[in-house]
């Protein structure tokens, strides 16, 4: 089961997170998103973790953890949704047609 963890600190990062879902299962992954330009967290992050029923107990304990003064805020994560690269932005207006 893949896992949105959101309200991190700025200054969380992965092994953070992935000690701490470590001590409720087995975590396949911890990913703590970052800011390009500045290396801080942006905040959320994902979990992933093989064991379904240890997930939703993972859920469960940590949801409204509070994690360097934050509450955690977590939930099954959904599919990212395809994006799109259509459109006319600028490329063609439809002038000569």
């Amino acid at each position: 089961m893949n896992i949105y963890v959101g309200n991190l600190s700025y200054g969380a990062t992965s092994s953070m997170v992935e000690q701490l879902f470590a001590q409720h299962g087995t975590v396949s992954s911890a990913r703590v998103i970052m800011d390009r330009e500045t290396n801080r967290s942006k905040g959320f992050g994902f979990v992933e973790m093989d064991n379904n029923d240890e997930a939703v107990r993972a859920i469960e304990a940590l949801n409204n953890y509070e994690l360097d003064g934050r509450a955690l805020r977590l939930n099954e994560a959904q599919p990212r949704e395809p994006r799109s690269f259509g459109g006319d932005r600028g490329g063609n207006r439809g002038y000569g047609r």
